[in-house]
């Protein structure tokens, strides 16, 4: 990744896991083309659902330390968000597209679709600054925190999360190579969207529309 920008290496990154999910459409069988955008609903991003390869759930602090699961936000869509605070233009992004697209939900929807934040970078991201950054861009939003190393390596796994330190001028000045994308769970706790980062608000209104209905 020599020689590329920040943006075009997470984007690269990210790349790499659509095409891995491509390839798993095509050779997975009638079964799992149901779930890669083959029937109803017509979503606009990537239809995963009933993709075994990926993460069924999470299990990771939050901001205040509590430990949390999708049975915490039952009857919600839950969005996992991957990234770091200090990330200089992907995350604030896509962060700023999905408190857009809860604006144009209107309250009633959007209080029931959860935005959590899920850092790679837990050295520098406290639960405090996690907890500042996600509220920043809507009150609603929440952060999750692996507490430890194993933590990480873990909820990276299971969602295919490419994550990597790319030391700066200074120890404490780096960046965090990523994989730029989100996760969607349906209201039930299934999981049901793979979206990649860069799309604007309309796509998230389109398809969280969806599984609210």
């Amino acid at each position: 990744m020599t020689g590329l920008s920040f943006s075009s290496r997470i984007r690269r990154a990210s790349r790499t896991v659509l095409i891995a999910l491509a390839a798993a459409c095509s050779l997975g069988g009638t079964a799992l083309l149901a779930g890669c955008g083959q029937q109803e609903p017509p979503f606009q991003n990537l239809d995963i659902t009933g993709n075994t390869q990926f993460g069924r759930d999470f299990s990771l602090p939050d901001a205040n330390g509590q430990m949390r699961s999708l049975a915490d936000y039952k009857g919600k869509a839950v969005v996992l968000v991957f990234g770091y605070t200090h990330c200089p233009d992907v995350c604030p992004t896509t962060m700023a597209e999905l408190s857009e697209a809860l604006q144009q939900l209107g309250p009633a929807d959007a209080k029931r679709v959860q935005v959590l934040f899920v850092t790679v970078d837990p050295a520098r991201d406290t639960p405090a600054v996690l907890s500042q950054y996600a509220a920043a861009f809507n009150p609603t939003f929440g952060g999750l925190r692996p507490a430890n190393d194993a933590q990480l390596a873990q909820v990276t796994k299971d969602f295919h999360i490419y994550y990597k330190k790319v030391p700066g001028d200074t120890p404490g000045d780096y960046t965090m190579d990523h994989t730029a994308a989100s996760y969607v769970f349906d209201t039930t706790g299934k999981l049901r969207l793979f979206v990649r980062d860069g799309q604007g608000a309309t796509p998230w209104v389109h398809d969280l529309k969806l599984l609210l209905d």
